[in-house]
């Protein structure tokens, strides 16, 4: 699998897709796969994040980790999206970049595309399987091929058995109530065995 290379994308206000992002990133490596951990533009002003100081915080602690570009989705043979559900959703951030990719799309440059997302909510039903679907309704605009988690392997049902795409309930002081990271870890290995299934087959 030394072959597929895999930008991890991520939108985080306050750590927790980062965190789930940097997990994906550790499984990815040891699958062998040339691995980019890319995060989303931040596009509200400083005045809003100082509302919140774990958002200001996690901003300020993050500022090394690049920014996803349109070269990354071209250089990628697969995508791990991990973004925060909002109000069923994607974030607004995380639209935002996706609707510069229309270029790409048009010169066929995102067909076959393998990926996966994550994401996360304050409660188990707040959005989360909707906030994934919303997401590959993009993806298969795209032509990619998305490699969904399933129940493929026990370690999904510990962490609350979201076929979709792992997803993670987060308390008021930002601590992940499920334990998601055997979850994680198994998702991004599993895209990156299916990305090697697709780029053995277009060789």
């Amino acid at each position: 699998m030394s072959n597929v290379k895999v930008a991890v994308i991520y939108y985080s206000s306050t750590g927790t897709n980062y965190k789930m992002a940097k997990w994906a990133e550790e499984a990815a490596k040891e699958a062998g796969a040339e691995v980019k951990v890319l995060k989303v533009a931040e596009t509200v002003p400083e005045s809003v994040m100082e509302s919140n100081p774990a958002w200001k915080q996690h901003y300020e602690e993050t500022k090394h980790v690049p920014e996803v570009s349109l070269d990354d989705l071209e250089w990628a043979d697969a995508f791990i999206f991990s973004v925060p559900t909002r109000f069923g959703n994607v974030p607004a951030q995380f639209k935002s970049f996706i609707d510069t990719t229309g270029g790409l799309w048009f010169n066929g440059k995102l067909a076959n595309k393998v990926v996966s997302a994550m994401t996360s909510a304050q409660n188990p039903h707040g959005g989360q399987e909707q906030t994934i679907l919303s997401l590959y309704t993009t993806m298969h605009h795209w032509g990619a091929i998305v490699a969904s988690p399933g129940y493929t392997d026990p370690v999904l049902f510990a962490a609350g058995g979201n076929p979709y795409g792992t997803s993670v309930s987060v308390d008021q002081d930002g601590n992940m109530i499920e334990d998601v990271e055997a979850a994680v870890k198994h998702q991004a290995k599993r895209t990156i065995t299916v990305a090697s299934w697709v780029n053995q087959g277009q060789q």
